[in-house]
């Protein structure tokens, strides 16, 4: 039996770990542990890379939404519209800013928040007359970037914001731009699983509104105004550590490449599963930054079961939608999401990292294929 990793990082670690002890070692040395050079350097090399003409380095990728929310002056009465279908952080930012989320599904083929449920929300909402149509906030899942053209269609309708929830896909691209450009407001995820992850919490937010990004840094420092105790807006302590910076630097001069050899995996998997297995959908100019792999079983847990027991670890994101919550009850729809409903019994992640070669992922493919049909 193979013992495989669901993630990958010690082989990325041992192909730049020299650069990466250097990067910490002048951390060390200049001692400025808090908004070092590292962090500008960083900011700027992130705007260069997504093509955004600001990027601001905060603490997670759940206090890059949070900042986001908050910067747009979202708050009590106000409905931000998020798929059902995604990681609790995304609805959690609304909810702590005081606002309401309007849960929306998501389009079979994708799993990504559908256009056409979120007209009708909006709609539903706009007529009831009680909350104010602030924002639409897709999720990138998978590292699938969102139907933006769609979705900003129906946000430009009330006069809303588009904030990306981009934690999977920072590296992906749609129509020949890169994630970080597509949206108002885009924020994504350091996490250490990420196609770009540190080694502990970080994110980015993007923008390309002035305006909007000095209120960003403003709030990631407590609110700060002109000096350190001029305090002109409700603020958090939402800062990147300079040394998750310095590792984070080393690391996106080879993100490019990384997710080409992600996106090589993912053709193999595709091949050795094709018409055995339902396997994940790219729509035609769109490019998935494949932060996980994950195909669509009937009897799932059995599946993943099966391929424990061939050594092949296996992950779900994810088995409960947002509605389903008991955190979230209270905003539970009255109509059904049964896209979100279906894909929390059928997704199964599989390894994915770009370190995983053919052979391996034939093996893994040939596990999947008899553990599906083995019911």
């Amino acid at each position: 039996m193979k013992n495989i990793p669901f993630i990958d990082l010690a082989a990325q670690q041992a192909r730049i770990r020299p650069e990466i002890e250097q990067r910490i070692r002048a951390v060390l040395d200049h001692g400025q542990y808090i908004m070092g050079p590292e962090v500008a350097e960083l900011e700027r090399k992130l705007a260069a890379f997504a093509g955004a003409k600001h990027a601001l380095g905060v603490s997670s990728g759940t206090d890059a939404l949070l900042v986001a929310v908050m910067a747009l002056g979202i708050g009590r009465g106000d409905a931000v519209f998020v798929p059902a279908f995604t990681f609790p952080a995304t609805a959690e930012a609304i909810v702590v800013a005081g606002a309401t989320p309007i849960f929306v599904d998501v389009a079979e083929a994708t799993a990504n928040m559908d256009p056409v449920d979120l007209a009708r929300r909006a709609d539903e909402t706009a007529k009831a007359g009680v909350l104010k149509l602030r924002a639409v906030m897709p999720v990138d899942l998978y590292g699938l970037p969102a139907d933006y053209a769609a979705i900003r269609a129906v946000a430009s309708r009330y006069g809303m914001k588009v904030i990306a929830d981009a934690a999977q896909s920072f590296g992906g691209a749609l129509g020949g731009k890169r994630v970080g450009s597509l949206a108002d407001v885009t924020c994504t995820s350091f996490f250490p699983a990420k196609p770009l992850g540190g080694y502990g919490d970080g994110g980015a937010v993007f923008t390309d509104d002035d305006g909007l990004a000095a209120v960003m840094r403003s709030i990631r420092v407590h609110g700060q105004g002109g000096g350190k105790y001029d305090i002109v807006r409700l603020g958090l302590n939402a800062r990147i550590d300079t040394l998750q910076a310095a590792i984070l630097l080393p690391k996106l001069e080879i993100l490019a490449d990384e997710v080409s050899r992600r996106q090589a995996v993912a053709a193999s998997y595709a091949r050795h599963m094709q018409n055995r297995v339902e396997v994940p959908v790219i729509p035609s100019g769109y490019e998935s930054a494949w932060a996980q792999y994950t195909i669509r079983v009937d009897d799932r847990d059995g599946v993943a079961t099966r391929l424990k027991a061939q050594g092949v670890p296996t992950a779900v994101y994810y088995p409960k939608a947002m509605h389903h919550q008991e955190a979230y009850r209270a905003f539970a729809p009255k109509g059904a999401l049964p896209v979100s409903d279906r894909l929390g019994n059928r997704v199964l992640s599989l390894p994915m990292h770009p370190y995983l070669d053919d052979e391996l992922v034939a093996y893994i493919s040939k596990a999947v294929v008899e553990a599906a049909a083995a019911r």
